[in-house]
C-alpha cells in the first residue's frame, strides 16, 4: 500500500480522466508509474553502459560502411 499526495492541478486532471473514462484513478496512477519506471530503468542502464570502460564504439562512417549506405 502506498499513499501519495497530489497537487490540486494533478488531482483535478486525474479526477477528470477517471470520470471521463469510467476507470478508477488507481488504474491511471499504476499505468503512469509503470511507464515512468520503465523509462528510468532504461535511463540508468544507458548511464551504466556509458561509464563502462569496455564499451565498444564505432564511428558513423564505420556504421554506414557496415550497412552499405
Amino acid at each position: 500500500m502506498l499513499s501519495v499526495r497530489l497537487d490540486k492541478q494533478t488531482q483535478d486532471k486525474l479526477d477528470g480522466l477517471a470520470s471521463a473514462t469510467k476507470r478508477p484513478k488507481s488504474f491511471f496512477v499504476k499505468e503512469a508509474l509503470e511507464n515512468y519506471l520503465d523509462d528510468m530503468v532504461d535511463y540508468y542502464e544507458v548511464q551504466s553502459r556509458a561509464k563502462d570502460s569496455n564499451r565498444n564504439f564505432i564511428s558513423v562512417e564505420e556504421l554506414e560502411k557496415a550497412l552499405d549506405v
